[in-house]
């Protein structure tokens, strides 16, 4: 890494954002993240405009996306501070995005809506290449357009790819990807470093660590793990339970985004006279790697305790180790210094501490 690039990634300045009072727009405000930051967003804010949109999409149960929505409505009214306003629409429908961006002028812009998943990008290119590269720039055309204070975008671990280097730090190359889905996520952190460049956009890309949590994504491992032993189906542990998952509990995830989305890189020129691209990319995970089997042990014994499951349940009659799948890594492990170092914050909570209000939940909503 160059001296220039290394004093320019270690000299930040950030324009600090006062959120209250101002106009923010979530892009899948029904998802897992997004759901869970407008509730804060509720919660924290005074006199702010909220606006979500999610195109609703069957890749998974979309009852538990209305679930979301609905406890959205709820939290909402409870906390009229602060207006809510959701769009059921696409990312990739370039005029539903301009007439948002028009009608409301936001001040920041957080991009959460994306096609998710793995192994499902190696079966649906299509759907990755709309939301996740046609989706996005329709976004940064907006941010063109309809100049914002800040946008704040999602990327992902994946976009490490197969680096044995861990932990994976934001300075570390990362032109390797192993699947489409992360060969769409670097391509928003180069779209959005371009935007920054020539139309001086504050942008910053958040790396997120296999984010978990009550009501997530059901094609997740501990939800979909969770699914198939409770029909008494036999569960798959990839690469033989060598694997190691970063994971991060989403009110992690969601207290960094809050953090990051009232710091943005601050606009300046350089020696040349034209702008330094007002750009960041953080990563945010747990800092502590755990092994495949020691997860799928510890959501074991949530599920047991949270009597999801019985306690005389053979867990080992359910499990089978297999080779790992195209498109995965056997590892992925934050170095979250940086966050650290800008923003004050390091994720805190437990993957214990996670999966049980995880199994709380499930057997909440499931009964």
């Amino acid at each position: 890494m160059s001296t220039f690039a290394h004093n320019y990634l270690n000299n930040r300045i950030m324009e600090k954002i006062e959120l209250n009072n101002k106009t923010i727009l979530v892009t899948g405000a029904a998802g897992f993240i997004g759901s869970n930051l407008v509730k804060r967003l509720f919660n924290d804010l005074k006199g702010a405009t909220i606006v979500g949109i999610d195109n609703m999409n069957d890749y998974y149960d979309v009852s538990l996306k209305e679930y979301r929505l609905n406890e959205l409505e709820k939290l909402n009214q409870a906390n009229p501070d602060n207006q809510w306003a959701f769009t059921k629409g696409d990312i990739a429908d370039k005029a539903t995005i301009d007439s948002l961006f028009e009608q409301y002028h936001f001040d920041v812009v957080v991009n959460l809506a994306a096609q998710a998943g793995v192994r499902y990008s190696i079966e649906n290119p299509d759907a990755y290449i709309q939301s996740n590269l046609i989706g996005f720039y329709n976004i940064l055309e907006a941010c063109r357009h309809h100049p914002v204070m800040h946008l704040v975008y999602a990327s992902s671990s994946s976009v490490y790819g197969g680096n044995k280097k861990v932990p994976f730090s934001t300075d570390d190359r990362v032109d390797n990807p192993v699947s489409l889905y992360a060969a769409t996520k670097k391509s928003n952190e180069l779209m959005a470093h371009c935007y920054s460049k020539l139309y001086n956009i504050p942008s910053t890309g958040l790396r997120f660590f296999t984010v978990y949590g009550p009501a997530g994504r059901p094609d997740m491992a501990y939800f979909g793990f969770t699914n198939k032993l409770l029909k008494g189906e036999t569960i798959q542990i990839y690469n033989y339970g060598n694997c190691r998952r970063d994971f991060t509990y989403v009110d992690d995830i969601v207290e960094g985004i809050v953090r990051v989305m009232a710091g943005a890189p601050e606009r300046r020129t350089g020696d040349d006279g034209l702008p330094v691209p007002p750009y960041a990319v953080y990563n945010i995970g747990g800092g502590q790697p755990e092994n495949l089997l020691d997860f799928v042990q510890t959501l074991q014994e949530e599920l047991l305790r949270a009597g999801v499951l019985p306690h005389d349940y053979d867990f080992e009659a359910h499990k089978q180790l297999v080779p790992m799948q195209p498109g995965d890594v056997p590892t992925t492990y934050a170095d979250a210094a940086a966050l650290e170092r800008d923003f004050g914050f390091t994720p805190k909570i437990t993957l214990r501490e996670g999966l049980r209000h995880f199994a709380e939940w499930y057997k909440e909503y499931y009964g």
